[in-house]
């Protein structure tokens, strides 16, 4: 039955965000991975997840980071760099046994390749227990996203349990399909089965058409997953469209210098969970998602600053046709 009623809103409260980050090295300066003669290491981007809590926290978010890290140095310089903007760490588990994952990127002309070394991981080992810890039960969200299920029978079994029919907190999920992290196929099954169960979902378009079919629209990927209480359908550079028990609002994406383009899915969908959180409308949130999405895109890595509050402020009150003519500047 598709979501009827007034726009929806999570009860105001703390954050938590559950899934791997891994250490990220990259070649530097940027070229192709072959050519490089020194790899920059970095944290920002390795883990969809803990993008999101630290844009959060940016937002003045109260939020936590959950997962396992390796006990190893690059763990603890994950924990250290999730840390600063203010995400609370302090439930992240070290695990003797298994190491810290590792993303390597390989930028090109056509785009920035990622080669992921995370198998057997301290993450992959994590389980349903995650769950009965302090942060979740007193979270009045959690977040998730599709990563998480494809990296092991017990990450899938967690994400599953947190999206259980009756739960004291509410989900959002964005769906962040990663073909490689699916070799069986199973994909487009399970994670419009986990989507469904959300309260708020996150999809992009040509992500959903990979997925469900090619020729699909925004109201199709609604048709799809009519339970949420929120759907966002993000259509890239173009626009981004919330389904709601109001309707669909639909706000235009505004023109960015884009640098690099990973990442800037977790920082929307942080700028848009913010502004939920905040009790803003459906439009606000939805362009506090393109700016801070614009953020992650104006720099190498995945986590830019923001603009100053004020600004911020100013750029959520435009009209809306001031708003369709920002240039890149903002």
């Amino acid at each position: 039955m598709t979501v009827t009623g007034a726009a929806w809103r999570p009860a105001q409260g703390p954050v938590v965000c559950v899934g791997e980050t891994m250490a990220a090295l990259a070649p530097d300066p940027p070229g192709p991975l072959a050519d490089a003669g020194r790899l920059r290491m970095s944290v920002a981007g390795a883990g969809a997840e803990s993008n999101v809590a630290m844009y959060l926290a940016d937002h003045g978010v109260p939020v936590a980071w959950l997962s396992a890290l390796g006990d190893d140095p690059l763990g603890r310089r994950v924990r250290a760099a999730v840390a600063v903007p203010g995400v609370d760490v302090s439930h992240v588990r070290t695990d003797p046994t298994r190491p810290t994952g590792l993303l390597v990127k390989d930028p090109s002309p056509d785009g920035t390749r990622v080669h992921y070394y995370r198998r057997g991981s301290a993450a992959s080992a994590l389980g349903p227990d995650l769950l009965d810890t302090a942060p979740v039960r007193g979270a009045a969200l959690v977040h998730l996203t599709g990563i998480t299920p494809a990296l092991s029978p017990s990450c899938r079994s967690l994400t599953e349990q947190a999206l259980a029919p009756v739960r004291p907190y509410a989900v959002s999920f964005d769906v962040n399909h990663r073909p490689a992290l699916w070799p069986d196929g199973d994909a487009p099954a399970v994670l419009r089965d986990l989507a469904d169960r959300a309260d708020v979902v996150l999809v992009g378009l040509d992500e959903a058409q990979g997925l469900w079919g090619a020729d699909l629209t925004a109201q199709d990927v609604r048709a799809l997953l009519p339970h949420p209480r929120v759907l966002v359908v993000k259509d890239g550079p173009r626009d981004a469209t919330a389904f709601t028990g109001e309707g669909p609002v639909t706000v235009p994406t505004p023109p960015v210098r884009v640098v690099e383009a990973v990442g800037a899915g977790d920082a929307f969908a942080a700028g848009f969970l913010a502004g939920l959180l905040q009790g803003r409308s459906v439009m606000a949130a939805l362009r506090l998602g393109h700016l801070t999405a614009g953020s992650a895109l104006g720099v190498v890595g995945d986590h830019g600053p923001l603009p100053d509050r004020e600004r911020l402020e100013e750029l959520l009150a435009l009209p809306t046709g001031e708003w369709a003519a920002l240039t890149p500047q903002v």
